[in-house]
Protein backbone atom coordinates (compact mmCIF):
# COMPACT_ATOMS: atom_id res chain seq x y z
CA UNK A 1 0.00 0.00 0.00
CA UNK A 2 1.19 3.26 -0.58
CA UNK A 3 2.42 5.53 2.26
CA UNK A 4 0.19 8.47 2.85
CA UNK A 5 1.63 11.81 3.16
CA UNK A 6 1.52 14.31 5.81
CA UNK A 7 1.73 18.34 5.70
CA UNK A 8 2.35 19.46 9.60
CA UNK A 9 2.12 23.58 9.55
CA UNK A 10 3.65 24.52 12.20
CA UNK A 11 3.88 27.80 14.33
CA UNK A 12 7.37 27.89 16.06
CA UNK A 13 6.18 30.88 18.33
CA UNK A 14 8.76 34.12 18.86
CA UNK A 15 11.47 32.35 18.32
CA UNK A 16 12.65 31.14 22.47
CA UNK A 17 13.05 27.18 21.78
CA UNK A 18 10.96 27.42 25.54
CA UNK A 19 7.96 28.59 24.26
CA UNK A 20 7.27 26.32 21.42
CA UNK A 21 4.14 24.16 21.99
CA UNK A 22 4.35 20.52 22.91
CA UNK A 23 2.71 19.44 20.08
CA UNK A 24 4.93 21.34 17.57
CA UNK A 25 8.09 19.66 19.10
CA UNK A 26 6.27 16.60 18.70
CA UNK A 27 5.57 17.26 14.80
CA UNK A 28 9.10 18.42 14.32
CA UNK A 29 10.29 14.79 15.87
CA UNK A 30 7.82 12.91 13.30
CA UNK A 31 8.80 14.53 9.81
CA UNK A 32 10.92 13.96 7.56
CA UNK A 33 11.91 17.37 6.23
CA UNK A 34 11.50 20.44 7.14
CA UNK A 35 11.17 23.34 5.25
CA UNK A 36 11.11 27.12 6.01
CA UNK A 37 12.72 30.43 5.76
CA UNK A 38 16.39 30.12 6.58
CA UNK A 39 16.21 32.46 9.59
CA UNK A 40 13.39 30.83 11.15
CA UNK A 41 15.40 27.14 10.20
CA UNK A 42 18.48 28.49 11.90
CA UNK A 43 16.20 29.27 15.44
CA UNK A 44 15.33 25.77 15.99
CA UNK A 45 18.60 23.77 14.31
CA UNK A 46 19.03 22.71 18.14
CA UNK A 47 15.50 20.20 17.49
CA UNK A 48 16.12 19.25 14.31
CA UNK A 49 18.37 15.83 14.62
CA UNK A 50 17.49 13.41 11.24
CA UNK A 51 15.54 15.51 9.17
CA UNK A 52 16.02 16.93 5.75
CA UNK A 53 16.20 21.06 6.00
CA UNK A 54 15.19 22.91 3.04
CA UNK A 55 16.02 27.09 3.30
CA UNK A 56 14.72 29.42 1.19
CA UNK A 57 14.80 33.21 1.69
CA UNK A 58 12.87 36.39 1.23
CA UNK A 59 9.67 36.41 -1.39
CA UNK A 60 10.11 32.26 -1.61
CA UNK A 61 7.24 31.67 -0.03
CA UNK A 62 5.33 30.01 -2.73
CA UNK A 63 8.31 27.98 -4.14
CA UNK A 64 8.41 26.32 -0.15
CA UNK A 65 4.66 25.85 -0.35
CA UNK A 66 4.94 24.34 -4.06
CA UNK A 67 7.84 21.85 -2.83
CA UNK A 68 5.65 21.19 0.69
CA UNK A 69 2.73 19.83 -1.07
CA UNK A 70 4.70 18.11 -3.81
CA UNK A 71 6.77 16.29 -1.35
CA UNK A 72 3.30 15.48 0.86
CA UNK A 73 1.67 13.92 -2.44
CA UNK A 74 5.12 11.59 -2.59
CA UNK A 75 4.32 10.47 0.62
CA UNK A 76 6.65 11.94 2.69
CA UNK A 77 5.68 13.88 6.14
CA UNK A 78 6.63 17.49 5.82
CA UNK A 79 7.28 20.27 8.45
CA UNK A 80 6.12 23.71 7.06
CA UNK A 81 7.96 26.29 9.80
CA UNK A 82 6.48 29.97 10.64
CA UNK A 83 7.35 32.02 12.68
CA UNK A 84 4.86 32.66 15.81
CA UNK A 85 1.42 31.12 14.53
CA UNK A 86 1.31 29.70 10.94
CA UNK A 87 -2.77 30.81 10.74
CA UNK A 88 -1.79 34.54 11.80
CA UNK A 89 0.42 35.81 8.13
CA UNK A 90 2.03 32.36 8.09
CA UNK A 91 2.26 29.91 5.97
CA UNK A 92 -0.89 28.11 6.62
CA UNK A 93 -3.38 30.12 4.25
CA UNK A 94 -0.87 29.61 1.51
CA UNK A 95 -0.45 26.17 1.26
CA UNK A 96 -3.50 25.80 1.43
CA UNK A 97 -4.17 28.06 -1.41
CA UNK A 98 -2.03 25.72 -3.73
CA UNK A 99 -3.32 22.44 -2.05
CA UNK A 100 -6.56 24.16 -4.09
CA UNK A 101 -5.25 25.26 -6.96
CA UNK A 102 -4.06 21.36 -7.06
CA UNK A 103 -8.04 19.70 -6.67
CA UNK A 104 -6.79 18.81 -3.21
CA UNK A 105 -9.79 17.29 -1.36
CA UNK A 106 -10.00 16.65 2.53
CA UNK A 107 -11.29 12.89 1.41
CA UNK A 108 -8.58 10.92 0.33
CA UNK A 109 -6.05 13.38 0.08
CA UNK A 110 -2.85 14.44 1.92
CA UNK A 111 -3.57 15.20 5.44
CA UNK A 112 -2.91 18.44 6.51
CA UNK A 113 -2.57 19.36 10.24
CA UNK A 114 -1.87 23.22 11.39
CA UNK A 115 -0.27 23.50 14.64
CA UNK A 116 -0.68 26.86 16.18
CA UNK A 117 1.70 29.11 17.93
CA UNK A 118 2.49 31.81 19.91
CA UNK A 119 1.97 35.43 17.53
CA UNK A 120 3.92 38.66 17.77
CA UNK A 121 0.87 40.25 19.22
CA UNK A 122 0.93 37.93 22.05
CA UNK A 123 4.52 37.74 22.75
CA UNK A 124 5.37 41.14 22.59
CA UNK A 125 2.50 42.19 24.37
CA UNK A 126 3.22 40.35 27.08
CA UNK A 127 6.57 41.97 27.44
CA UNK A 128 5.16 45.43 27.30
CA UNK A 129 2.92 44.60 30.05
CA UNK A 130 -0.92 43.72 29.44
CA UNK A 131 -2.00 45.83 26.56
CA UNK A 132 -4.26 44.10 24.55
CA UNK A 133 -6.93 42.95 27.51
CA UNK A 134 -9.86 44.75 25.44
CA UNK A 135 -10.61 44.32 21.93
CA UNK A 136 -7.68 44.74 19.54
CA UNK A 137 -6.93 43.55 16.03
CA UNK A 138 -3.53 43.35 13.73
CA UNK A 139 -2.53 45.10 10.53
CA UNK A 140 0.11 44.05 8.60
CA UNK A 141 1.76 47.37 6.78
CA UNK A 142 3.22 45.78 4.16
CA UNK A 143 1.68 46.40 0.42
CA UNK A 144 3.79 44.05 -1.35
CA UNK A 145 0.71 41.69 -1.75
CA UNK A 146 -2.27 44.27 -0.69
CA UNK A 147 -3.35 47.38 -1.86
CA UNK A 148 -2.31 50.71 0.32
CA UNK A 149 -5.86 52.08 -0.13
CA UNK A 150 -7.00 48.90 1.55
CA UNK A 151 -4.44 49.14 4.52
CA UNK A 152 -5.18 52.72 5.11
CA UNK A 153 -8.93 52.10 5.26
CA UNK A 154 -8.45 49.03 7.91
CA UNK A 155 -6.06 51.32 10.17
CA UNK A 156 -8.52 54.10 9.58
CA UNK A 157 -11.52 51.93 10.77
CA UNK A 158 -9.51 50.43 13.46
CA UNK A 159 -8.50 54.41 14.84
CA UNK A 160 -11.77 55.28 14.70
CA UNK A 161 -13.52 52.20 16.61
CA UNK A 162 -10.95 52.50 19.30
CA UNK A 163 -9.52 49.16 19.11
CA UNK A 164 -5.69 48.37 19.69
CA UNK A 165 -3.65 47.73 17.50
CA UNK A 166 -0.98 45.69 16.58
CA UNK A 167 0.90 46.53 13.52
CA UNK A 168 3.14 43.48 11.94
CA UNK A 169 5.39 43.99 8.98
CA UNK A 170 5.38 48.57 10.19
CA UNK A 171 9.05 49.07 8.34
CA UNK A 172 11.56 47.63 5.66
CA UNK A 173 14.71 49.00 3.91
CA UNK A 174 12.22 50.00 1.28
CA UNK A 175 8.88 50.77 2.96
CA UNK A 176 9.51 53.60 4.99
CA UNK A 177 6.45 55.77 4.63
CA UNK A 178 3.77 53.14 5.80
CA UNK A 179 4.25 53.38 9.40
CA UNK A 180 4.33 56.98 9.04
CA UNK A 181 1.56 57.45 7.45
CA UNK A 182 -0.55 54.89 9.91
CA UNK A 183 0.71 57.28 12.69
CA UNK A 184 -1.05 60.02 10.94
CA UNK A 185 -4.11 58.53 10.54
CA UNK A 186 -4.49 57.39 14.04
CA UNK A 187 -3.75 61.02 15.10
CA UNK A 188 -6.94 61.76 13.53
CA UNK A 189 -8.71 59.41 16.58
CA UNK A 190 -6.26 59.09 19.23
CA UNK A 191 -4.43 61.45 21.73
CA UNK A 192 -0.90 62.24 20.79
CA UNK A 193 -0.10 60.94 23.84
CA UNK A 194 -1.94 57.16 23.53
CA UNK A 195 0.45 54.33 24.74
CA UNK A 196 2.81 52.65 22.06
CA UNK A 197 5.00 49.45 22.65
CA UNK A 198 7.48 49.18 20.20
CA UNK A 199 9.10 45.40 20.05
CA UNK A 200 12.22 43.86 18.14
CA UNK A 201 12.85 40.92 18.18
CA UNK A 202 10.90 39.30 21.19
CA UNK A 203 12.20 36.34 22.93
CA UNK A 204 15.10 36.23 20.84
CA UNK A 205 18.60 37.68 20.52
CA UNK A 206 19.10 41.52 20.52
CA UNK A 207 15.48 41.78 22.16
CA UNK A 208 14.51 45.20 22.48
CA UNK A 209 11.62 46.77 23.94
CA UNK A 210 10.48 50.53 23.81
CA UNK A 211 7.54 52.09 25.54
CA UNK A 212 6.73 55.44 23.95
CA UNK A 213 3.62 57.66 22.68
CA UNK A 214 1.99 58.17 19.49
CA UNK A 215 3.33 61.40 19.23
CA UNK A 216 6.97 60.21 19.34
CA UNK A 217 7.10 56.65 18.14
CA UNK A 218 8.87 58.01 14.84
CA UNK A 219 11.60 58.55 17.01
CA UNK A 220 12.53 55.31 17.82
CA UNK A 221 14.22 52.22 15.38
CA UNK A 222 11.39 50.62 13.80
CA UNK A 223 12.43 47.94 11.09
CA UNK A 224 10.99 44.26 9.92
CA UNK A 225 11.68 42.48 12.84
CA UNK A 226 9.70 45.23 15.64
CA UNK A 227 6.04 45.33 16.05
CA UNK A 228 4.55 48.52 17.17
CA UNK A 229 1.65 48.24 19.73
CA UNK A 230 -0.56 50.77 19.65
CA UNK A 231 -2.91 51.27 23.16
CA UNK A 232 -6.56 52.69 22.83
CA UNK A 233 -8.06 55.44 24.81
CA UNK A 234 -8.06 53.58 28.09
CA UNK A 235 -4.67 52.32 27.64
CA UNK A 236 -2.14 53.75 30.33
CA UNK A 237 1.27 53.62 31.44
CA UNK A 238 2.53 52.11 34.76
CA UNK A 239 5.96 51.77 35.87
CA UNK A 240 6.92 51.62 31.94
CA UNK A 241 4.61 48.78 31.46
CA UNK A 242 1.56 49.41 29.16
CA UNK A 243 -1.80 48.48 30.71
CA UNK A 244 -5.52 48.46 28.79
CA UNK A 245 -8.53 48.14 31.39
CA UNK A 246 -11.02 45.71 30.73
CA UNK A 247 -14.05 47.50 32.32
CA UNK A 248 -13.56 45.87 35.71
CA UNK A 249 -13.93 49.28 36.91
CA UNK A 250 -17.55 50.01 35.73
CA UNK A 251 -18.99 47.72 38.06
CA UNK A 252 -16.54 46.84 40.93
CA UNK A 253 -14.45 48.48 42.69
CA UNK A 254 -10.78 46.99 42.85
CA UNK A 255 -9.83 48.75 46.28
CA UNK A 256 -12.50 47.33 47.99
CA UNK A 257 -12.12 44.00 49.59
CA UNK A 258 -16.36 43.47 49.66
CA UNK A 259 -18.29 44.71 46.82
CA UNK A 260 -21.14 46.60 46.97
CA UNK A 261 -22.73 44.01 44.14
CA UNK A 262 -23.47 40.85 45.24
CA UNK A 263 -22.45 38.02 43.08
CA UNK A 264 -26.19 37.41 41.70
CA UNK A 265 -26.77 41.44 41.03
CA UNK A 266 -23.78 41.73 38.84
CA UNK A 267 -25.35 40.09 35.44
CA UNK A 268 -28.72 42.18 36.00
CA UNK A 269 -29.22 44.31 33.37
CA UNK A 270 -29.70 47.14 35.41
CA UNK A 271 -26.15 46.56 36.69
CA UNK A 272 -25.26 46.90 33.21
CA UNK A 273 -26.84 50.04 31.73
CA UNK A 274 -24.32 50.22 28.65
CA UNK A 275 -25.74 46.96 27.46
CA UNK A 276 -27.93 46.10 24.56
CA UNK A 277 -30.22 44.81 27.06
CA UNK A 278 -30.72 48.16 28.54
CA UNK A 279 -31.14 49.28 25.48
CA UNK A 280 -33.84 47.87 24.44
CA UNK A 281 -35.59 48.75 27.88
CA UNK A 282 -35.01 52.13 26.93
CA UNK A 283 -36.56 51.60 23.83
CA UNK A 284 -39.31 50.23 24.71
CA UNK A 285 -39.61 53.32 27.62
CA UNK A 286 -39.57 55.90 24.80
CA UNK A 287 -42.18 53.96 22.32
CA UNK A 288 -44.86 53.71 25.40
CA UNK A 289 -44.15 57.54 26.43
CA UNK A 290 -44.50 58.97 22.78
CA UNK A 291 -47.65 56.95 22.53
CA UNK A 292 -48.59 58.09 26.03
CA UNK A 293 -48.04 61.48 24.52
CA UNK A 294 -50.11 61.51 21.10
CA UNK A 295 -52.97 59.90 23.20
CA UNK A 296 -53.13 62.52 25.93
CA UNK A 297 -52.93 65.09 22.57
CA UNK A 298 -56.12 64.39 20.93
CA UNK A 299 -57.20 65.62 17.25
CA UNK A 300 -56.19 69.21 17.89
CA UNK A 301 -52.82 68.95 19.00
CA UNK A 302 -51.85 65.98 17.53
CA UNK A 303 -48.91 67.54 15.41
CA UNK A 304 -47.54 69.20 18.38
CA UNK A 305 -47.97 66.13 20.46
CA UNK A 306 -46.03 64.25 17.99
CA UNK A 307 -43.06 66.40 18.16
CA UNK A 308 -42.78 66.68 21.62
CA UNK A 309 -43.83 62.38 21.64
CA UNK A 310 -40.42 61.98 19.16
CA UNK A 311 -38.24 64.27 20.84
CA UNK A 312 -39.17 62.34 24.62
CA UNK A 313 -38.38 59.39 23.14
CA UNK A 314 -35.13 60.07 21.35
CA UNK A 315 -34.01 61.54 24.68
CA UNK A 316 -34.93 58.66 26.48
CA UNK A 317 -33.21 56.42 23.99
CA UNK A 318 -29.75 57.56 25.52
CA UNK A 319 -30.57 57.19 29.24
CA UNK A 320 -28.59 53.84 29.29
CA UNK A 321 -25.18 55.90 28.58
CA UNK A 322 -26.87 59.08 29.78
CA UNK A 323 -27.88 58.07 33.22
CA UNK A 324 -25.00 55.33 33.70
CA UNK A 325 -24.56 57.31 37.63
CA UNK A 326 -28.64 56.83 38.42
CA UNK A 327 -28.66 52.57 37.33
CA UNK A 328 -24.85 51.68 37.58
CA UNK A 329 -23.80 49.49 40.70
CA UNK A 330 -21.70 50.96 43.37
CA UNK A 331 -22.01 52.17 47.11
CA UNK A 332 -23.46 55.35 45.49
CA UNK A 333 -27.06 53.80 45.97
CA UNK A 334 -26.20 53.98 49.51
CA UNK A 335 -27.26 57.26 49.14
CA UNK A 336 -31.28 58.35 50.06
CA UNK A 337 -32.10 60.50 47.87
CA UNK A 338 -32.59 60.31 43.96
CA UNK A 339 -33.25 63.68 41.74
CA UNK A 340 -36.33 62.84 39.07
CA UNK A 341 -37.09 65.06 36.02
CA UNK A 342 -39.08 64.21 32.90
CA UNK A 343 -37.91 64.13 29.42
CA UNK A 344 -35.46 66.53 28.07
CA UNK A 345 -36.92 69.55 26.97
CA UNK A 346 -40.91 68.60 29.07
CA UNK A 347 -42.39 69.76 32.63
CA UNK A 348 -44.94 67.35 32.08
CA UNK A 349 -45.29 63.89 34.08
CA UNK A 350 -48.06 61.42 33.29
CA UNK A 351 -50.14 60.35 35.72
CA UNK A 352 -49.32 57.10 35.41
CA UNK A 353 -45.53 58.73 36.55
CA UNK A 354 -46.48 60.23 39.53
CA UNK A 355 -47.63 57.38 40.41
CA UNK A 356 -44.93 55.22 40.58
CA UNK A 357 -43.05 58.12 42.45
CA UNK A 358 -45.36 57.87 45.28
CA UNK A 359 -45.02 54.66 45.31
CA UNK A 360 -41.88 54.54 45.16
CA UNK A 361 -41.80 57.33 48.29
CA UNK A 362 -44.22 55.34 50.21
CA UNK A 363 -45.82 56.65 53.83
CA UNK A 364 -42.52 57.53 54.87
CA UNK A 365 -40.79 58.95 52.48
CA UNK A 366 -41.16 62.70 50.54
CA UNK A 367 -41.13 63.74 47.54
CA UNK A 368 -39.94 67.93 47.79
CA UNK A 369 -40.50 70.04 44.52
CA UNK A 370 -36.85 71.64 43.31
CA UNK A 371 -36.85 75.21 41.60
CA UNK A 372 -36.20 73.18 38.36
CA UNK A 373 -39.53 71.95 38.30
CA UNK A 374 -37.91 68.40 39.06
CA UNK A 375 -38.09 65.73 42.04
CA UNK A 376 -36.31 64.46 45.09
CA UNK A 377 -37.61 61.24 45.84
CA UNK A 378 -36.67 61.32 49.80
CA UNK A 379 -36.83 57.25 50.91
CA UNK A 380 -35.06 54.10 52.45
CA UNK A 381 -31.81 53.31 50.91
CA UNK A 382 -32.61 50.11 50.19
CA UNK A 383 -33.16 49.43 46.89
CA UNK A 384 -32.40 52.73 45.70
CA UNK A 385 -30.71 51.03 42.53
CA UNK A 386 -34.22 49.26 41.48
CA UNK A 387 -36.00 52.39 42.12
CA UNK A 388 -33.60 54.11 39.88
CA UNK A 389 -34.35 51.30 37.00
CA UNK A 390 -38.03 51.40 37.21
CA UNK A 391 -38.14 55.21 37.36
CA UNK A 392 -36.04 55.46 34.43
CA UNK A 393 -38.34 52.25 32.57
CA UNK A 394 -41.41 54.67 33.13
CA UNK A 395 -39.41 57.50 30.80
CA UNK A 396 -38.17 59.55 33.55
CA UNK A 397 -34.66 60.81 34.02
CA UNK A 398 -32.78 60.26 37.12
CA UNK A 399 -29.46 60.89 38.85
CA UNK A 400 -27.83 61.36 41.79
CA UNK A 401 -28.04 65.06 44.14
CA UNK A 402 -24.79 65.76 44.98
CA UNK A 403 -20.93 66.51 42.65
CA UNK A 404 -22.08 65.07 39.49
CA UNK A 405 -22.66 67.55 36.05
CA UNK A 406 -26.23 68.34 35.58
CA UNK A 407 -27.75 68.96 32.04
CA UNK A 408 -31.51 71.28 32.30
CA UNK A 409 -33.41 72.34 29.69
CA UNK A 410 -35.87 75.22 29.17
CA UNK A 411 -39.37 73.84 30.02
CA UNK A 412 -41.49 76.70 28.96
CA UNK A 413 -41.92 75.97 25.31
CA UNK A 414 -40.23 73.11 25.87
CA UNK A 415 -37.87 73.00 23.11
CA UNK A 416 -39.55 72.92 20.27
CA UNK A 417 -36.35 73.90 18.50
CA UNK A 418 -35.39 70.63 16.86
CA UNK A 419 -31.77 71.96 16.86
CA UNK A 420 -32.29 72.95 20.44
CA UNK A 421 -33.05 69.66 21.75
CA UNK A 422 -30.83 68.02 19.59
CA UNK A 423 -28.00 70.11 21.74
CA UNK A 424 -29.31 69.27 24.74
CA UNK A 425 -29.97 65.17 24.40
CA UNK A 426 -26.07 65.20 23.04
CA UNK A 427 -25.06 67.27 25.95
CA UNK A 428 -26.96 64.60 28.64
CA UNK A 429 -25.68 61.74 26.73
CA UNK A 430 -21.90 62.44 27.28
CA UNK A 431 -21.84 64.37 30.16
CA UNK A 432 -24.64 64.29 32.64
CA UNK A 433 -24.27 62.52 35.99
CA UNK A 434 -20.26 62.42 35.43
CA UNK A 435 -18.63 63.34 38.95
CA UNK A 436 -17.08 66.34 39.21
CA UNK A 437 -15.26 67.72 42.50
CA UNK A 438 -18.04 70.33 42.59
CA UNK A 439 -21.17 70.40 41.19
CA UNK A 440 -21.59 71.69 37.57
CA UNK A 441 -24.84 73.07 35.93
CA UNK A 442 -24.96 73.17 32.31
CA UNK A 443 -28.42 74.87 31.13
CA UNK A 444 -29.80 74.40 27.42
CA UNK A 445 -32.21 76.63 26.19
CA UNK A 446 -34.26 76.57 22.60
CA UNK A 447 -34.61 80.01 22.28
CA UNK A 448 -33.33 83.26 22.80
CA UNK A 449 -35.68 84.19 25.24
CA UNK A 450 -33.46 81.86 27.70
CA UNK A 451 -36.25 80.64 30.01
CA UNK A 452 -34.00 78.02 31.87
CA UNK A 453 -32.03 80.47 33.39
CA UNK A 454 -29.28 79.39 30.92
CA UNK A 455 -27.12 82.58 31.09
CA UNK A 456 -27.15 82.12 34.98
CA UNK A 457 -25.71 78.54 35.40
CA UNK A 458 -21.88 77.32 35.18
CA UNK A 459 -22.43 77.00 31.46
CA UNK A 460 -25.11 78.02 29.41
CA UNK A 461 -25.84 77.59 25.56
CA UNK A 462 -28.75 79.29 23.80
CA UNK A 463 -30.17 78.18 20.52
CA UNK A 464 -31.03 81.42 18.47
CA UNK A 465 -31.33 82.41 15.10
CA UNK A 466 -29.98 79.08 13.90
CA UNK A 467 -26.68 79.14 15.74
CA UNK A 468 -25.56 78.63 19.64
CA UNK A 469 -24.59 80.94 21.92
CA UNK A 470 -21.76 79.97 24.95
CA UNK A 471 -22.10 81.50 28.25
CA UNK A 472 -19.40 80.84 30.92
CA UNK A 473 -19.66 81.48 34.67
CA UNK A 474 -22.73 83.24 35.06
CA UNK A 475 -24.36 81.05 37.94
CA UNK A 476 -25.46 82.96 40.91
CA UNK A 477 -24.11 86.13 39.90
CA UNK A 478 -25.78 89.43 40.77
CA UNK A 479 -26.40 90.21 36.89
CA UNK A 480 -25.83 87.88 33.56
CA UNK A 481 -23.62 88.57 31.49
CA UNK A 482 -21.50 86.97 28.44
CA UNK A 483 -18.15 86.21 29.65
CA UNK A 484 -17.69 83.98 26.43
CA UNK A 485 -20.41 83.96 23.44
CA UNK A 486 -19.52 82.98 19.60
CA UNK A 487 -22.01 81.78 17.10
CA UNK A 488 -21.37 78.04 15.30
CA UNK A 489 -22.86 77.62 11.98
CA UNK A 490 -25.03 74.67 11.55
Amino acid sequence: MEKQGKLLIIGIGPGALEHITGRALAALEESEAVIGYNTYVELIKPLLKHQEIVGTGMTEEVSRAQEAVRRAEAGQSIAVISSGDAGVYGMAGLVYEVLIERGWKRAGGVEVEVIPGISAIQSCSSLLGAPIMHDACTISLSDHLTPWESIAARVDAAGAADFVIAFYNPRSGKRKRQIEEARSILLRYRDPSTPVGIVKSAYRDRQQTVVTTLQDMLEHEIGMLSTVVVGNSATTVYEGLMVTPRGYERKYSLGAETQALKPHERLRTAAEPWSLAAAAVAAEAAAEAAAEVNNAAGPMGSAAAAESGAASAAARTELPKAFASAVSPAAQFEASELEVSPALGSRRYSGAQMALLAELAGDEGQLVCTRDGHFLLRSSGAEQEDKAYRLAKAGLNVSLPGDFVRVKTCGFCELRKEDGLNAAIRLHKLLHGRPVPRELQIGVAGCGMACSSAVLEDIGIVYSKGSFELYLGGKRSDEAHMQAAWSVKE
